[in-house]
């Protein structure tokens, strides 16, 4: 299985395309949680999401990493992204595990899955021997999600202009 192409048991990944900017625009619309994402939520919902797909697009081709789609099986609704993204934090190179779902698929366990299943592959294949996820603190269900990703808090710090912990795992 490639990064481009992973699964869970309820989901599945793949590259983003410039066709899923409608849908992911609907993600920038009365979402009280995009204040968390640090970016100038005073753009237009598709001014947004086109930005945000394109920097994916190129992160695939220089990084071989970045946010890829998330697939309900079930139904083969788009619900979200989720990624392994190259990071520099406090002037270190980190790994970061990262998702955003829908509003209308918050509380069913898929960020949990996203986040699980994002660290399962990165140790599986070596991409990292840590992986942070970097969490605005007043974020409460993704604090959550990383505490249930086998993440402890490694350290609090400012990040895009948000006050943040800097929550993490590390093989053994």
């Amino acid at each position: 299985m490639s990064y481009f192409t992973q699964e869970s048991e309820r989901l599945s990944f793949r590259k983003l395309t410039i066709d899923d900017i409608p849908v992911w625009t609907a993600f920038f619309i009365n979402n009280n949680r995009i204040k968390f994402l640090g970016i100038d939520i005073t753009k237009a919902p598709v001014v947004l999401a086109t930005e945000w797909i394109q920097r994916q697009l190129e992160r695939y081709e220089t990084q071989g990493l970045g946010h890829l789609a998330v697939i309900e099986k079930q139904t083969g609704i788009f619900i979200g992204m989720g990624g392994i993204l190259p990071r520099e934090i406090e002037g270190k190179q980190e790994m970061e595990i990262a998702y955003s779902l829908q509003p209308e698929f918050w509380g069913k366990g898929y960020a949990t899955e996203i986040a699980n299943q994002l660290r399962e592959f990165g140790f599986a294949n070596g991409l990292s021997k840590r992986f942070i996820s970097i969490i605005d603190k007043e974020n409460g269900p993704s604090l959550h999600v990383a505490s249930k990703n086998n993440m402890n808090i490694f350290y609090e710090t400012h990040y895009l202009g948000m006050e943040v912990f800097v929550m993490g795992c590390e093989v053994a």
